[in-house]
């Protein structure tokens, strides 16, 4: 018949049935298509090995934000501190030292004095403890200027106590409470505002209750004081992790 082979021998001879030459054969799916093929050895391997680094560079982030943070809340809060006067009944005014020349009060060291003068007529205590030691070569301690520039200005010898050795906060405080022992148990703080927070942290870990009434007349200013300020964040954020005392061994 017009040159094509009978179905029925075709069939016979191959196995095959034909398709007429007007149709398509029939597209059916392929079952491997949108597989999806499991990994191999080798791309398992290497997530493994991306896997740890990739958590270890989540966790640096993690604690850097944290750290971050925390840095932030410190600063706020010394900033804070230093514009807070919590003024009240004590056992003592605690001065802290700052440079003096040859027995002279530097402007810093004097803001802080001449506040403790103004908080003195107010009664609220009946002692004021003078801190700080002496540079090499000085003749007179940062509490011997301290005490003379008090007396000299109307309050009396007898209520005041020096403490002349401490050449840190840290260790100033931790003298003073080893002066005083038991008879003082609070205490107001006069210092400039960016070191009135780490002060009063101080004094609280030596075992006193403490307060701060930072002087409103500091010659720290402006950018010198947000040096300052951050400075002592750092410092605050430190020593509340390590200790005060351990920070003071390390910065000297």
């Amino acid at each position: 018949l017009d040159g094509h082979e009978p179905v029925g021998e075709r069939y016979a001879r191959t196995g095959e049935i034909p398709v007429p030459d007007d149709r398509q054969p029939s597209m059916r799916p392929d079952p491997q298509a949108g597989r999806v093929h499991d990994p191999t050895p080798v791309q398992l391997l290497a997530q493994r090995r991306r896997r740890p680094g990739l958590r270890l560079v989540q966790v640096a982030g993690v604690l850097l934000a944290i750290g971050v943070v925390y840095l932030v809340v410190s600063f706020w809060q010394v900033w804070s501190t230093g514009r807070s006067d919590e003024a009240r009944p004590v056992d003592a005014i605690v001065v802290m030292g700052a440079a003096q020349y040859d027995g002279r009060p530097s402007p810093q060291l004097a803001a802080r004095l001449d506040h403790a003068l103004e908080l003195w007529p107010e009664g609220l205590a009946p002692l004021v403890i003078v801190t700080g030691g002496n540079q090499p070569g000085d003749r007179f301690t940062e509490a011997d200027a301290s005490a003379a520039y008090l007396i000299d200005r109307g309050i009396p010898a007898d209520v005041i106590v020096l403490e002349g050795e401490g050449s840190t906060t840290w260790e100033s405080l931790r003298n003073v409470g080893e002066q005083v022992g038991d008879a003082v148990e609070s205490v107001l703080i006069v210092t400039d505002p960016y070191h009135a927070l780490r002060s009063r942290l101080i004094a609280e870990s030596v075992g006193f209750e403490a307060y701060v009434s930072p002087t409103p007349t500091s010659v720290v200013t402006g950018s010198r004081e947000l040096r300052r300020e951050i400075g002592e964040a750092a410092g605050v954020a430190v020593g509340r992790i390590i200790g005060f005392d351990r920070l003071s061994g390390l910065t000297g």
